[in-house]
Formats: structure tokens, C-alpha cells, sequence
């Protein structure tokens, strides 16, 4: 739903409820843009502080649809408005409702869709944490939680997708290290690599490893590339098989690349072919973060292991939002989300429409979803450190592989060639914009914004007792 039809059912719902209050109280108010809230008597209430509220949101709607592609130089002070932000969430835990309510009516008045970094991912959590007091059983409850199109949600993903390291950081450090898998079973996989992605998507990542073998494959050294790729709808998966079979076709017929769709939920072990002696390479980008319990965390993994594979390439946002009290898993998704807002800084103009659609249909959807999971009784997706990783996939009997020198110099050079406005940030440097980090001896390799990582890929093995 796009912004003005976003608007126009606000201001439906919102005339519905105005008009059972005057008829239930027999008050009249001015509808002018100038008129920023309803007088409300101390004998108002609860209801009447939902409805200010929602009277609130509806204006900075207004305020931001009026004045699209023209950004408002920002007075405002962020440091106080992540203070109030803070204290709205304090006061939700402690079931402090109406000081809340108090405070979101406030931060309306201050946040912008369309304002500094600051402003845009304050607003998405004043949503996200108004969602949380109005519960399920508000009929505006679903007009705060609007989910994008599937449509909506794919163009928001390839504008991020190509104005951004983020993505791009994991795939291709990923696909190196699966590459460097193969090419040391050249030998003896019968020029075989298969790949099982548990999260294809929309099979981003896989383009440039097509290339890549591509340009190993010659008429007498024929390579076979074949992805099974999970996921949550036929259509979905189909149109990811129509995208990557076309895209190896400019390559000529030296690569025989062939793409298996699974739904996830099937029966993967009979689904799942495997060859004789090919090089298997699991791909987990993203997907463990995912998963809403630690015992299907530890099912999947072990079903990893029953794979018997060379590689497994594990990316994982790195927070610890998976901790059980609601303010902790607000306070780390906060500062994890200020810090993707700030790093888009780097990549678009502030009034950029691209830009609006990806905080919008991706990071906002993200931060209003990670605040409400318990609302359904759902556990919150599984964002930990990399300790807390590295102690978990050594208990399912992997060890680390290290990340090669190669591999390291390729995400640097992809930082170089994607950072816009900040100098690229060497681990041992500081200061802000972008910055590619090796950690743990060479076994990882974290993206960071400033002083927060963003993103980690580490490789790993089966460990030699028990391959």
C-alpha cells in the first residue's frame, strides 16, 4: 500500500471514530492541518489518549506526504529524541500505558518519515511500540503493522541490494569461500558442486558464482553447479529457477548449472539428491537468524551435519536481540537499526524515493515486527553474538575454516568501490562510515558501521572425527 492510500484509510477510520466521540460526548473540534491535537479533560482517558495518538500519527502522515522530496533541514535533537524513545519503552515494560501513550503523542509530533536518520528510524519504533499498546484486537492495529506486497518487499530488497554493501558483503565473501571449497576437491568431486541454500529468496547471492565457475569451465573441463534452494512459496521459487537458469545461459554450455526449489516444510531428506563424490556446500546467509526457537536451530544443524558437507557458510546479523525481556530486545534492535539508517547516509540522498522504500517496506517492517513476535506468542528470531554462534556450531561437531586472504581483499575492494561519501575504514581504524573487520584469527569477517557490526561470515568443517 503506498503512502497516499496508507493516508486515505487513516483518515477513513479516523472520521469513523470521530464521529461515535462527538456522539458519545457531544464535542466538536477544528479538522484544520493547523490544529495538531485534541483538548482532551483529565476525565478523557485512555481512549481518548489512543485516539490523540492516532490523530498525531495521521499529521506527521500528512506532514511528510506534503512535503515528499523536499527534506526540512532537522532542528531537531536527536539525542533527546532517542531519550524519549527510550523512556516510551521503559514505560511500556513497566505497563506504564498512559505515560506512554504521553510520550508517543510527543514523539509524532517530532519524528519524520521523510527527516534525518534520526527522525526516520524513531518513527518506525514510535509504530512499532504503538502497535504494542493498541494489541491485535485494534482494528488499527493491522494499519500500523502493514505488511508490504510481496511485489513491494522484492524492489525495496534490489534497491538495498544495489546501492549497499550489506548484501552484496555476504554473498560475494560467501561464494569465495565456497569456491575455495571446490577448487580443493577439483581432484576428486568430479568437477561437481553443490550447493544447499536453506534460504534462496530471491537468489541474489548466486549470480556471481556462476561467473566465477564460468570462467574456470573450458570444453575439456566441464563444471557441474547445482543449487537446491528452500523456500516459502512456489511462485517464488520458480521465479528465482527462470532468473538464474537465463543468467548461466550467457555463459555458454561449459557450466551445466541446474537449480532444485523446495518448499520448506518438505520432506528434505527424500527431496534432497545428492552425487556421488561432489563437493556439497551449505549455505545458512541469514537463514539460523530466522529461526523463532533454539530447538529448531539445533534440528537444523543436525540435519546439516547428517549432510556430510565441505563447507557450511554461516552469515548472521550480530546482536543479541534474542534475550527474553522486551526493553533489552528493544534497546539492541535500536542500536542496531540507528546504525542501518545512519549507513544509508552513505549510499542515497535523504529525499531519495529508492531510499524511502527500503526504510519503509524492509527496515521498517523489520523494526516494527522484532518489537511485537511475543504479541502472537511467537519467540523472537535468534540474533546472538558470534560467541554465542561459535560455541553452537562446535557443540553440532563444526569447527572454523578460515577465512583466506583473498577472500578479505575482495570484501575491502567491494567497500571501496561502495562507499560514496566516508573513507573505508580499516579494522585497526576509527571513525565512521563502512568498515570490513577480520576477527578470531582469520576465521571471520564482520561489516561494520562505525563502531557496530552490522553482518559476520565465518566457514566451517565437519571436524575430522566426525566427517
Amino acid at each position: 500500500m503506498e503512502d497516499s492510500e496508507e493516508e486515505e484509510l487513516l483518515n477513513l477510520t479516523l472520521s469513523v471514530a470521530a464521529g461515535r466521540e462527538r456522539e458519545k460526548k457531544g464535542r466538536r473540534r477544528d479538522n484544520s492541518d493547523t490544529n495538531y491535537s485534541i483538548p482532551m479533560k483529565s476525565n478523557d482517558g485512555y481512549e481518548g489518549k489512543i485516539f490523540m495518538l492516532l490523530q498525531m500519527r495521521e499529521m506527521m502522515l500528512r506532514k511528510d506526504h506534503r512535503r515528499k522530496g523536499v527534506v526540512e533541514d532537522g532542528n531537531n535533537n536527536g539525542l533527546s529524541l532517542i531519550h524519549l524513545l527510550l523512556s516510551t519503552a521503559t514505560a511500556v515494560d513497566g505497563r506504564n500505558y498512559c505515560a506512554a501513550l504521553e510520550n508517543l503523542i510527543d514523539l509524532y509530533q517530532t519524528v519524520s518519515l521523510t527527516g534525518d536518520s534520526v527522525q526516520r528510524v524513531v518513527a518506525y519504533f514510535a509504530d512499532g511500540l504503538a502497535a504494542r499498546l493498541l494489541t491485535r484486537k485494534s482494528p488499527f492495529y493491522d494499519m500500523l503493522m502493514e505488511e508490504p506486497t510481496s511485489d513491494e518487499e522484492f524492489l525495496a530488497f534490489t534497491d538495498l541490494y544495489r546501492v549497499s554493501p550489506y548484501y552484496q558483503f555476504a554473498h560475494f565473501t560467501a561464494n569465495q569461500a565456497i569456491l575455495e571449497a571446490y577448487e580443493e576437491e577439483e581432484e576428486r568431486n568430479n568437477k561437481a558442486l553443490h550447493v544447499i541454500d536453506f534460504d534462496v529468496s530471491y537468489g541474489f547471492q548466486w549470480p556471481s558464482l556462476i561467473q566465477s565457475l564460468s570462467e574456470k569451465a573450458t570444453s575439456g573441463n566441464r563444471i557441474s553447479l547445482r543449487i537446491t534452494g528452500f523456500g516459502n512459496s512456489l511462485k517464488e521459487l520458480q521465479e528465482t529457477e527462470a532468473r538464474l537458469v537465463s543468467f548461466s545461459k550467457g555463459f555458454g554450455n561449459h557450466l551445466v548449472f541446474e537449480f532444485q526449489g523446495l518448499l520448506r516444510g518438505s520432506s528434505r531428506i527424500i527431496n534432497l539428491r545428492k552425487q556421488k563424490n561432489e563437493t556439497v556446500a551449505v549455505n545458512l546467509v541469514s537463514y539460523l537468524n530466522t529461526l523463532s526457537s533454539f530447538m529448531k536451530v539445533s534440528d537444523t544443524l543436525g540435519f546439516v551435519h547428517s549432510l556430510s558437507p565441505s563447507i557450511v557458510v554461516l552469515v548472521k546479523q550480530e546482536g543479541s536481540r534474542s534475550v527474553k525481556t522486551f526493553l533489552s530486545r528493544f534497546t539492541e534492535s535500536l542500536h542496531y537499526f540507528a546504525a542501518m539508517f545512519d549507513s544509508l547516509d552513505d549510499c542515497l540522498p535523504l529525499e531519495s524515493t529508492e531510499r524511502l522504500r527500503i526504510e519503509k517496506k524492509l527496515l521498517g517492517k523489520e523494526i516494527k515486527s522484532m518489537l511485537n513476535y511475543d504479541m502472537d506468542g511467537v519467540d523472537c528470531p535468534k540474533y546472538e553474538k558470534m560467541e554465542t554462534w561459535k560455541a553452537r556450531m562446535e557443540n553440532h561437531g563444526f569447527v572454523r575454516r578460515k577465512i583466506s586472504s583473498k577472500g578479505l581483499i575482495q570484501a575491502k575492494l567491494l567497500l571501496k568501490m561502495r562507499t560514496h561519501y566516508y573513507p573505508l575504514q580499516l579494522e585497526e581504524e576509527g571513525g565512521g562510515g563502512f568498515k570490513v573487520s577480520e576477527r578470531y584469527e582469520g576465521s571471520v569477517i564482520s561489516l561494520g558501521w562505525q563502531n557496530r557490526f552490522l553482518l559476520t561470515v565465518s566457514a566451517w568443517q565437519q571436524t575430522s572425527l566426525t566427517r
